[in-house]
């Protein structure tokens, strides 16, 4: 019997550092495969298509959305992002496990059509240190720089929502506790369970 895959959701304000994790996670477990997910946005300097997002026109975006084609899809900052359905759900099906590194909009939604998953929010150590870590990236101007910091304040109340919280004050002990975070989940007793003990129980009978 093939176990299914785990979908990984990770998510949290903009600047917690969710990125920077993803990527450590993903150059240090192959066995992860992340999901890329569809955008309207304009590129940022040095992403790459097909690696970063996939970066499409918004009529292109809408008719994705007509043929049902996104797992999740939401607005934020004016512009579209979204989960194609048809990879994420193949890649569980063959055992293998997802990563989805998408924003508070999007994991709710995936969280009430898929409840199987397990759903991360990331926590900057401090607002302080979330505002230092925006102005850092150099891409915002002023007036966007305090729309991310008062969106940040509102979308820490989410929180609640998801299964675990990590504090990503330091980055490779943030990435070590999402790890175990994905080990924990593959020991829990699930509803496959049943299978299971039938498996050992046939096997005890030869």
């Amino acid at each position: 019997m093939m176990n299914k895959g785990l979908l990984i959701v990770v998510s949290g304000p903009s600047g917690a550092g969710k990125g920077s994790i993803c990527r450590q996670l993903l150059n240090t477990v192959s066995e992860i495969k992340l999901s890329v997910s569809v955008t309207t946005r304009n590129p940022r300097s040095g992403e790459v298509e097909g690696e970063n997002y996939y970066f499409v026109e918004k009529k292109d975006f809408e008719k994705l959305i007509e043929k049902d084609d996104l797992l999740e899809y939401a607005k934020v900052y004016d512009n579209y992002y979204g989960t194609p359905r048809k990879y994420v759900m193949d890649h569980i099906q063959q055992g293998k496990d997802v990563l989805l590194e998408i924003d508070i909009q999007g994991a709710l939604q995936i969280k009430e059509r898929y409840p199987e998953g397990i759903f991360v929010f990331i926590l900057p150590p401090s607002m302080q240190e979330l505002k230092r870590r925006i102005i850092h990236r150099g891409s915002e101007t002023e007036a966007s720089l305090e729309k991310r910091f008062q969106s940040a304040f509102e979308e820490i109340n989410y929180v609640k929502k998801y299964d675990y919280c990590v504090v990503n004050d330091h980055l490779d002990q943030a990435v070590e506790r999402v790890k175990a975070i994905i080990k924990a989940e593959k020991c829990k007793v699930t509803k496959d369970i049943e299978e299971i003990i039938l498996k050992y129980k046939e096997e005890g009978l030869c």
